[in-house]
C-alpha cells in the first residue's frame, strides 16, 4: 500500500511540471490601469484564444499551449516600477516570452532586465529609436528586442509628417492660405523630442509651414485650457500633436470647448480608441490621429481582426492590441519554423520573417525595427467626423475617405 502512496505523491509532485512542459508563457507587460495595457491584454487574449483552439503550436511535433502572464508594469506612473514588473516575469511568472511596454523611458529599463536574463522581449508600444539602436551597438547584448509596434520614432516622423501635408493641402486648396499657420502639442517626454526637433527644422522650410509655437504639457495634464488659449491667440490653422498618454482626451475635449478653429493632427493616442469621442463630450470634431488599424484594408487580416475584437469587447483596438495580436502569432510562426522556443535559434529566422499582420507586413531591419514603406508597414491616419474613425490615409487603401476641415 505505502508504495501506492509514494506512487501518488511523485505523480502529484511531477504535475505541475508536466503542466509546465506542456504549454508556453507568455507574459503581456503594460499600464494595466491605462487603456494602453488594458488593449495589450485584449489583443493577447484574442491571440492565445485563436491559437489554442486551433491545437496550439507545435514544437517540433509537439503541440503546446499558450498560456498567459497579466503584468502590470505601471510604467505611465514610475519607471522603476516598470523594471521591477519584468524581473517578476521572468522570475516569479517564469515567463518564456516578453511582450508589451508602452512608455519609452520605462520600456528602455524595461529592455535592460530582458536582456540581462536573454529573453525575447517584443515590443508592442514604445517608439523611442534607442531601443532599436542598442540592437546595432550592441548585438550579442540586444538581440532579443524587436519592435513589432509603433513605427521607430525617425518613422513615424516621415507618417506623421506625410499626414499633416494632407491637412496642409486640403487647407491651402480650401482656405486659399499657401503658408497655413501650425502649432506644435508634444508631450514632455523622451520619445517626442526627435519629431519635435524634426518639426521645428522642417515646417517653415519643407512644408511651408509657419510655426507659431512649441507647447509642452505633461502626458497626464488633465487641463490643457492655458496652452489651448495660446495657441487660438496664435493665429494657429492646425495643431500637429504628439500626444500618447491620457492628456490626449483633455486636449480633444477642450479644444472643442474653446472652439479652436485649427485642426489637430498628428498622433494622439487616446483619440485612437471609440471611447474617445464620448470621453471628450462629442467635442472632438475633425481631430485625427495616426492608427495601426481601423475598418480599411490594410492585410487581408485587418478587417477580420478589427471586427473580432469588436465583437468581444464592445469596443474598437488601438495599435497596442494589434501589436500583441500580431506578436502573440508572429511567435508562433516562428516557434513552428525553428521547431524550438530555444530564443538563440528563434532570433535568426526572426530576422529572416516576412509576416502578414493586421497593420501591415512586418519584417525587421538590422536595429530589429520595422521595415517601414508601402508593402511593408506604414501605419495609417483617421479623423473623427461626427462620431466616427474615418480612415483617410495613406492614399489607395480600399475603404479610406476625404480629410475634412471645420466649415468656417
Amino acid at each position: 500500500m505505502w508504495r501506492w502512496s509514494l506512487f501518488a505523491v511523485a505523480l502529484a509532485a511531477a504535475a505541475p511540471s508536466a503542466l509546465a512542459q506542456g504549454t508556453i508563457k507568455i507574459a503581456i507587460l503594460g499600464p494595466m490601469a491605462f487603456v494602453q495595457g488594458e488593449n495589450h491584454w485584449a489583443g493577447a487574449e484574442m491571440a492565445r484564444d485563436e491559437i489554442n483552439k486551433a491545437g496550439g503550436i507545435n514544437v517540433g511535433g509537439r503541440r503546446m499551449q499558450v498560456e498567459l502572464a497579466r503584468v502590470d508594469s505601471n510604467e505611465i506612473q514610475s519607471v522603476p516600477d516598470a523594471a521591477n514588473a519584468m524581473e517578476r516575469a521572468i522570475l516569479r511568472d517564469k515567463a518564456d516570452f516578453l511582450i508589451g511596454g508602452f512608455r519609452s523611458e520605462a520600456v528602455l529599463a524595461m529592455q535592460e532586465v530582458a536582456m540581462d536574463h536573454k529573453k525575447i522581449f517584443l515590443g508592442a508600444g514604445a517608439a523611442h529609436p534607442q531601443l532599436g539602436a542598442k540592437v546595432e551597438q550592441d548585438y550579442n547584448r540586444f538581440k532579443y528586442w524587436f519592435r513589432v509596434t509603433p513605427l521607430q520614432v525617425g518613422d513615424l516622423v516621415k507618417a506623421s509628417f506625410a499626414v499633416l501635408g494632407v491637412a496642409a493641402e486640403q487647407f491651402r486648396k480650401e482656405r486659399k492660405v499657401e503658408t497655413p499657420k501650425v502649432a506644435i502639442v508634444a508631450e514632455k517626454a523622451i520619445w517626442t523630442e526627435g519629431i519635435v526637433k524634426a518639426a521645428q527644422a522642417n515646417f517653415p522650410t519643407k512644408m511651408k509651414l509657419d510655426v507659431v509655437g512649441l507647447w509642452q504639457p505633461s502626458a497626464v495634464a488633465t487641463d490643457v485650457s492655458a496652452e489651448l488659449a495660446a495657441i487660438k491667440r496664435a493665429g494657429a490653422d492646425l495643431v500637429f500633436t504628439v500626444l500618447s498618454g491620457p492628456v490626449g482626451v483633455a486636449f480633444g475635449r477642450q479644444m472643442g470647448e474653446q472652439k479652436l478653429a485649427a485642426v489637430a493632427v498628428g498622433i494622439n493616442v487616446e483619440a485612437q480608441k471609440d471611447e474617445f469621442w464620448q470621453a471628450t463630450a462629442g467635442k472632438a470634431q475633425y481631430v485625427a490621429t495616426l492608427e495601426t488599424v481601423s475598418e480599411v484594408e490594410m492585410t487581408p487580416k485587418t478587417i477580420p481582426f478589427y471586427n473580432g475584437f469588436r465583437a468581444r469587447f464592445k469596443k474598437g483596438p488601438t495599435y497596442n492590441a494589434a501589436g500583441t495580436y500580431d506578436a502573440i502569432h508572429l511567435l508562433k510562426e516562428t516557434i513552428e519554423k525553428a521547431g524550438t522556443t530555444d530564443a538563440e535559434k528563434l532570433i535568426p529566422v526572426l530576422e529572416k520573417t516576412v509576416f502578414t499582420g493586421v497593420g501591415g507586413t512586418i519584417e525587421f531591419d538590422k536595429r530589429h525595427d520595422l521595415v517601414f514603406g508601402p508593402g511593408r508597414f506604414t501605419g495609417l491616419a483617421i479623423q473623427w467626423q461626427d462620431g466616427q474613425k474615418v480612415a483617410f490615409w495613406p492614399p489607395g487603401i480600399k475603404g479610406t475617405k476625404p480629410f475634412k476641415l471645420p466649415a468656417q
